[in-house]
């Protein structure tokens, strides 16, 4: 994903099959299919790739035990189908990982593992593994700093574990491997028309400045919490079709969860489910179901979500953990499928919607990253409908995703809390697209959600190596590293 040859093909003058706005899951996803197909395949992102929702989930690759207790099992179902194929595609960053209920009411054990039963068997043959039964003693093994008061016992299951923001890139390099064209850092404007329909944008380069402008047959708005901006520009009388959720989640040291289970709270006081994750030598504590007014291009956590994240963490944990504990608090927004106008986040639907606009502008929303696949291949077909495109089957449930070759130990290490290597700043940098200290800090490593202070330490080695890639000046690294470190002062446990 070298920019400079990005760019000339982008101000070729060709008329791609599709141009996808939009470099987050489910965009990725739409050129990764179309590209795999064999249509020709532009993409471009404002931002970073997954630089919003995309790179601040959960980390799950999840079937959705909460949808069985709403009676959604044809969600569920799908979601656990696309679970065990993503396992299957990438298995250098999809693994295993056993959860555990804990469970202190009389009935819990039981009730909690016949509904995990009935998850099994929805996903038949891609199982993980079957859920069972534990004892008291068995579910202290599990998850070492339970809390023990009250304990009877808990049930175990298998969901699967990634790192989304390594996905997308991942997403953004198969994409190209197999011929697409992909720019992050380039905004759109505008759309270009012919009469009433839309073929093509106006972008802008957000790096190296100046206009693009891109043609296609078909376009598609895959811009997550954002889609209600480019559907207005195509019609200012289109309706919203998104309700924005956040959801919070806070990075606490490993020694508050040691073993390698999870924990999974079944029902909190606002009725959702909670996690408490391993994850890169860290524990990931989430999520909140935050009903928020619009879309944030840089959401914050707020007091009163933090609040809950560590109050129910301390129900369950014996080793409480304190404000101070804290080594990062990150925030996603989640674009729901839009219900009826006082309906409550949590109790819209997961599920996707794909519409067409009058300008005959492709829109895709909701969903969540285990579905990602199954909403690309349902897009591009309509897609290819839409365009007057020669039908081609998709190929991507058996495609398997580009795996990178690790870094070997060997350069500077970034800080000595962060597991990451100055290599890995330079690969970023001359292979995957990163432009900025935060594309490199937050997404192409994880450290500033690992551990915000740290990696407001390393801002300024960061700097300086992407200077010396880049070609920057001194004043060039001075602006990237007062904007990070001011980014990573918002990571921090809110005062409230």
């Amino acid at each position: 994903m070298n920019r400079a040859y990005t760019l000339d093909n982008l101000r070729a003058g060709e008329v791609f099959d599709l141009l996808v706005i939009g470099g987050g899951a489910t965009g990725l996803g739409v050129a990764v299919d179309a590209a795999a197909r064999g249509y020709t395949v532009a993409l471009l992102e404002r931002g970073d790739f997954a630089g919003g929702t995309s790179s601040r989930s959960t980390k799950l690759v999840h079937g959705g035990v909460r949808y069985l207790r709403q009676g959604d099992l044809k969600l569920v179902r799908t979601a656990l189908l696309e679970r065990g194929r993503l396992a299957r595609n990438a298995p250098h960053l999809v693994r295993d990982l056993d959860f555990v209920i804990p469970a202190y009411g009389f009935t819990d054990r039981t009730f909690y593992g016949l509904g995990l039963k009935l998850y099994d068997t929805l996903a038949g043959p891609l199982s993980l593994g079957p859920s069972l039964m534990l004892s008291r003693a068995e579910t202290m093994e599990h998850l070492l700093n339970i809390e023990p008061a009250g304990l009877r016992g808990g049930v175990l299951y298998h969901d699967a574990q990634f790192d989304d923001a390594r996905l997308a890139v991942t997403l953004a390099l198969t994409a190209t491997d197999h011929g697409a064209v992909l720019l992050n850092h380039a905004e759109v404007l505008e759309f270009a028309r012919e009469g009433d329909r839309i073929t093509g944008v106006l972008a802008r380069d957000r790096i190296g400045g100046g206009g693009l402008m891109v043609h296609a047959r078909q376009v598609v708005n895959a811009t997550g919490i954002f889609v209600d901006g480019l559907r207005a520009i195509e019609d200012p009388a289109a309706r919203p079709s998104v309700s924005v959720s956040q959801g919070a989640h806070l990075v606490l040291p490993r020694r508050f969860l040691p073993g390698a289970s999870a924990l999974m709270v079944p029902k909190t006081d606002d009725g959702r489910v909670l996690f408490a994750i391993p994850w890169r030598d860290r524990v990931l504590v989430g999520t909140t179901d935050t009903a928020r007014p619009g879309p944030d291009s840089e959401p914050r956590a707020l007091v009163e979500e933090c609040a809950f994240l560590l109050e129910h963490a301390r129900r369950y944990l014996a080793d409480d953990p304190a404000p101070e504990d804290v080594l990062s608090v990150f925030a996603g927004q989640r674009p729901l499928v839009r219900g009826e106008p006082k309906a409550e986040t949590k109790s819209l639907s997961r599920d996707h919607s794909i519409s067409v606009g009058p300008g005959g502008l492709l829109t895709v929303t909701g969903g969540k990253w285990t579905t990602y696949r199954l909403m690309a291949e349902e897009v591009v077909d309509l897609a290819a409908r839409l365009a007057g495109l020669p039908p081609k089957p998709c190929p991507t449930a058996d495609l398997p995703l580009r795996a990178s070759i690790p870094i070997r130990p060997g350069s500077e290490i970034l800080h000595p809390s962060l597991p990451y290597f100055e290599a890995e700043v330079r690969r970023a940098a001359r292979e995957e697209a990163a432009q900025t200290v935060e594309d490199v800090l937050s997404r192409r490593t994880r450290c500033l959600l690992l551990d915000a202070h740290a990696a407001s330490a390393c801002a300024p080695r960061v700097a300086a190596i992407l200077a010396e890639e880049f070609g920057r000046n001194e004043a060039w690294v001075a602006a990237q590293v007062r904007s990070f470190q001011a980014l990573a002062a918002t990571y921090a446990f809110p005062e409230g």
